[in-house]
């Protein structure tokens, strides 16, 4: 029997999320937000999907590179710029578009003597204090990129610090600040991410730009993606190895975490944290085992985790069991665990084998 640890991308429901997302942002441009393998989901599958984006962003040079060798034509833009002075001419030959968030980037771009294309990304630091230059410096950076050779277009950004929360006050706060600081510049706008898209609509402005609403899921605590009019993209699937009953009294798996209360029959799944299920996931948590909730017990190990089947009699070895997906979304788990689902997807290992459901053939390719 075959390990059959899978992640099934979903390409169609992909392609779907971003037509869901243009409903919501009908007047403004989409940057699709694709760093970090496109979420785990996997660039080079997502790709196609994306057709429909305005632009498509990332965060290293080489996550730019991926794309360019698959797409010469598509915009790319280089969400934290470039890290040092020789990265710029990798950026001009990339033909990159890249945000500017401190001053020594306007140094390097600058000495270099090369444009950095038509359009540039002026960072704002609008309270969130990560990135970007501060409220007071805004228009005179802004004044000294207009004078830069061939650049015909800034656009303004931020980053919100509490989007999820629609009632924090530092959201007010923010938009304020940024609105207050760049009142007197002609620029578009670049504000909401995936959670502002959701909270606040008057954040939208000219460009949006969603990262985790693309896969599916929801950036709310208390939402999961189907709320939103959204599809899953990835569906982690597994197998039963073993079926075996556990005496009242004993204890199951490293450390002895969980003491069977009762007589039960405990399976075992092939999946583990060396697949990117999360040691962390508390006793409890929900797993479907041919399609029926079932919960896990004990410490999740590097290659198994087990799951309590004494309500499921008929459960044997080799039956599929879902760690999430459509009917047991991500956001689900991500509570257990006490964690985001930005971090459950993207810690997939490349040991799990991934299929595609294509939005244009519509059939599993491996």
């Amino acid at each position: 029997m075959s390990r059959n640890t899978t992640a099934t991308i979903d390409v169609s429901a992909l392609a779907h999320n971003v037509e869901r997302i243009r409903a919501l942002t009908p007047d403004s441009r989409l940057m699709a937000v694709v760093k970090a393998d496109a979420y785990g989901h996997g660039l080079e599958r997502c790709l196609p999907a994306l057709a429909q984006a305005d632009l498509l962003a990332v965060a290293t040079l080489n996550e730019a590179r991926s794309i360019r060798a698959l797409d010469q034509q598509v915009s790319i833009l280089l969400l934290e710029g470039v890290m040092q002075a020789d990265e710029i001419r990798a950026m001009h030959d990339l033909r990159l578009e890249c945000v500017i968030h401190h001053a020594r980037q306007l140094v390097w771009i600058e000495s270099a003597g090369i444009a950095p294309g038509s359009r540039v990304w002026l960072k704002i630091d609008s309270g969130m204090h990560r990135l970007g230059f501060g409220l007071n410096q805004v228009s005179e950076v802004y004044a000294r990129i207009q004078r830069w050779p061939g650049v015909q277009e800034i656009v303004l950004m931020s980053h919100f610090a509490c989007a999820d929360q629609a009632d924090h006050d530092l959201n007010a706060k923010q938009l304020q600040a940024f609105d207050a600081a760049v009142a007197d510049l002609q620029a578009a706008h670049c504000l909401a991410n995936s959670a502002a898209l959701l909270n606040f609509p008057d954040t939208h402005r000219q460009w949006v730009r969603p990262g985790l609403m693309l896969y599916g899921i929801s950036p709310l605590v208390d939402r999961i993606g189907a709320d939103h009019g959204l599809r899953p993209v990835m569906q982690l699937d597994s197998q039963l190895i073993a079926v075996k009953d556990i005496p009242a009294g004993e204890t199951i798996g490293y450390g002895a975490r969980y003491t069977a209360s009762r007589d039960m029959r405990m399976g075992v799944i092939a999946i583990g944290y060396g697949d990117g299920y999360p040691r962390s996931t508390p006793d409890g948590t929900p797993i479907l085992v041919n399609g029926r909730t079932a919960p896990l017990v004990g410490c999740v190990s590097m290659d198994m985790t087990t799951v309590d089947l004494t309500d499921q009699p008929e459960a044997r070895v080799g039956d599929p069991v879902t760690l999430w997906g459509r009917d047991l979304p991500v956001e689900r788990i991500a509570r257990h665990v006490g964690t985001i689902p930005y971090e459950l997807v993207c810690r997939v290992t490349q040991r799990v084998r991934y299929e595609e459901i294509s939005y244009l053939r519509n059939k599993p390719r491996s």
